[in-house]
């Protein structure tokens, strides 16, 4: 199983712990530390009940959109190492729709960029959701920032480190 994945099979926090589990205990101190983020398909968004969401991804694009994030990652938090996966296409209330988790060999930077990797997925990674709602739908804005940007960075490093 890779570390980055943009798939419409049924994400587990299990499954992307135990492949990040063993990377991180091949180097340096190990695995002191493992922290995860699984996105929820919510109920409810501003106030509207919802019914289901729809995710499309550019599939290539966004895999090495992870990758760049992993490498961001390692600049921070050398010790550090990331695993991102995305579903994609219709998924109802209660599905994950990303799970994200982050090794590292102490707790805090462990923290740290698992945080920091939503903020950037959200910032960066070309991903787009489509919510279904009762009486109608609608495309929510999906990521907006240049890659590149370094203001962007920047304030996800800042949330992640808060």
């Amino acid at each position: 199983m890779s570390r980055y994945a943009i798939t419409r099979d049924l994400i587990s926090v299990d499954e992307i712990s135990r492949v990040l589990e063993r990377d991180a205990q091949t180097r340096g101190e190990g695995c002191g530390a493992l922290c995860s983020f699984v996105g929820v398909v919510r109920a409810t968004h501003q106030r509207r009940r919802v019914r289901h969401l729809e995710y499309e991804a550019f599939d290539e694009l966004a895999l090495k959109v992870f990758a760049q994030i992993d490498a961001e990652i390692r600049h921070h938090w050398p010790d550090a190492l990331v695993a991102v996966h995305h579903r994609i296409g219709r998924l109802a209330i209660g599905e994950a729709s990303i799970v994200i988790a982050a090794a590292s060999a102490h707790r805090a930077n462990a923290f740290a960029a698992c945080r920091y990797v939503i903020e950037r997925v959200k910032q960066i990674v070309p991903i787009w959701k489509h919510e279904h709602f009762a009486g109608g739908d609608v495309w929510l804005e999906g990521a907006v920032a240049d890659p590149e940007d370094e203001a962007a960075r920047q304030a996800a490093y800042k949330i992640a480190c808060a």
